[in-house]
């Protein structure tokens, strides 16, 4: 038997909100990631890449304006969603 679905039961995040959820993430990892490498390598003796040294300072940036587009976006889903219950 096929079970139906309401087609207005509120589903959570929608597809928009889960790449932004999943590219605030890659991009805050990244960055986190390349800061602990510049470290490593600094105390190490070694010279870093241009890259992983320029990589947190473009990022982390980045990372926050999706955080406030993600903000935004949930908080007029939430709006939509309490003026049509």
């Amino acid at each position: 038997m096929v079970e139906r679905v309401a087609v207005n039961t509120p589903s959570g995040m929608d597809r928009g909100e889960r790449v932004l959820a999943f590219m605030i993430a890659a991009v805050v990892g990244l960055s986190i990631i390349a800061i602990i490498v510049s470290m490593i390598v600094r105390a190490a003796g070694g010279e870093v890449w241009p890259v992983v040294v320029a990589l947190p300072l473009v990022g982390l940036p980045i990372a926050f304006v999706l955080i406030i587009v993600r903000l935004v976006v949930t908080a007029v889903r939430r709006a939509r969603e309490s003026r049509d219950a």
